[in-house]
């Protein structure tokens, strides 16, 4: 895939705060979205600038680790949600809970560094015997699928929207701002000159925007709140009471809630929070695989021999350690960004860099955290169909080489598809197995068990 931006280009200055902030809006809903989950189900109250602060300093030490050679972002992993609620379901206090985060991130890091350490001496062959394109495209294609539900459910277009609907119509506008999005953002990416081939996602995201605040007012017009598919209160909020203080704010970071309480942290506690933590992180290590070779085939450049594997997991494990120790989220490499990479074609690090500056720089300033939040789900939703629609196929393409035609090929196909899909998970306590690791290790046996029949 030929791009307009190679991983060494540095486009214009304007240009490049442009392309970053598409790349921040596509990683954004994500990013602040697990905090927001793990405040809900554990009463906790972390913060989703710290957050954003701490996947754009994450994201910082992923590039020097890295050595510029790796154009993607780091955002909060949404496979550390339980181990997280974990955290704040044993703490005695909550200043412990926000100290457990911080250690626990720190436990998982440590994998990843084991890992590398390990790769370093051994090397990455062994992964190309162990995970050959046959079982390594589906892997990443179920890496897209799986977050289909996602996009479709923030689209609005499920049964269960309408079940839960009193009036319809809140769902269909819902639909229509969603589409608006996916639309505009289609037509910019395949018939848009040089600039709006680049910003597709900005350019969709202001179109469903537009339509969402339309609908808006004809519903304050004719008093039907079910138009009413955005919500400005955030906004609104801010200018009640019109002070410095409102505009610019020191996120709530995790390590200053952490202080305090220490004499209350026993090793009990601390077995609990390793063992909600470490077998997560060689859960995520596959999913740092398939990533990584799936931004590999996008970029036409081996990630794993260049800068290597070691360097890579370095910079996701150090990354996610200081991310969470300043967001109290762990870090992961994310689809979302992959996919930004493949449909504009900017695969610029320089670019990446700049997102992880913005993202750290808006955690500060209160109203464009604000404005964020208001961008409806329905309009994300619409991009996203668009992103994990793209991860999907990516993998799908990996197929493109391999010979179908004989059975051992097919069968570990099939098995890692059907199990993806089918949403296989295993579950170890407060361990969880998700669909895409099962999926991966069901593909990667089946390899090795068809795979000592010889060829005829």
């Amino acid at each position: 895939m030929k791009m307009i931006y190679g991983v060494k280009d540095k486009p214009k200055f304007p240009s490049i705060l442009v392309f970053a902030f598409q790349q921040l809006l596509a990683i954004m809903a994500a990013t602040i979205a697990v905090p927001m989950i793990v405040n809900q189900v554990s009463g906790s109250e972390m913060s989703t600038s710290a957050a954003l602060f701490g996947a754009g300093i994450g994201t910082i030490i992923y590039v020097l680790f890295t050595r510029a050679k790796s154009p993607v972002f780091l955002g909060s992993s949404f496979a550390f949600l339980g181990s997280m609620m974990t955290a704040f379901a044993g703490a005695a206090t909550a200043s412990l809970g926000y100290f457990a985060l911080i250690i626990g991130a720190a436990m998982a890091g440590l994998v990843y560094v084991i890992i590398a350490i390990i790769v370093k001496f051994v090397g990455v062959k062994w992964i190309s015997k162990i995970m050959p394109a046959v079982v390594i495209g589906p892997t990443v294609a179920i890496i897209g699928l799986s977050l289909a539900g996602n996009a479709i459910g923030d689209l609005g277009a499920t049964e269960a929207a309408f079940a839960d609907s009193t009036d319809p119509t809140g769902v269909y506008i819902k639909i229509i701002c969603g589409i608006v999005t996916l639309a505009v953002t289609m037509l910019c990416s395949v018939y848009g000159k040089k600039m709006g081939k680049l910003i597709p996602f900005i350019i969709g995201i202001l179109a469903g925007y537009l339509a969402a605040t339309i609908f808006y007012f004809i519903g304050d017009a004719v008093h039907n709140d079910a138009l009413k598919v955005i919500n400005y209160d955030a906004l609104t909020g801010l200018f009640k009471d019109v002070k410095f203080s409102s505009f610019i704010s020191v996120p709530d970071f995790t390590f200053l809630k952490a202080f305090g309480n220490f004499d209350k942290f026993d090793m009990s506690y601390l077995g609990t929070i390793a063992v909600a933590y470490v077998p997560v992180a060689f859960v995520v290590f596959a999913e740092h695989i398939a990533d990584h070779k799936n931004l590999s085939s996008i970029i036409e450049h081996d990630l794993l021999e260049d800068p290597g594997l070691s360097n890579t997991l370095l910079g996701d494990g150090v990354g996610s350690i200081v991310g969470a120790f300043f967001g109290g989220c762990p870090n992961t490499t994310y689809g979302e960004s992959v996919g930004c990479v493949a449909i504009t074609k900017n695969a610029s690090v320089a670019t990446i860099i700049v997102t992880a500056v913005e993202a750290m720089l808006i955690s500060f300033i209160t109203p464009f955290v604000a404005f964020l939040s208001t961008i409806p789900s329905c309009v994300m939703g619409g991009v996203c169909v668009a992103l994990y629609g793209f991860i999907a196929v990516s993998g799908l393409k990996m197929l493109q080489k391999v010979d179908l035609d004989d059975n051992r090929n097919l069968f570990t196909a099939s098995v890692i598809l059907i199990a993806g899909v089918g949403g296989m998970v295993l579950k170890f306590g407060d361990v969880t197995i998700t669909e895409v690791a099962c999926a991966l290790i069901l593909g990667i046996l089946t390899n090795v068990m068809l795979g000592r029949k010889k060829k005829k």
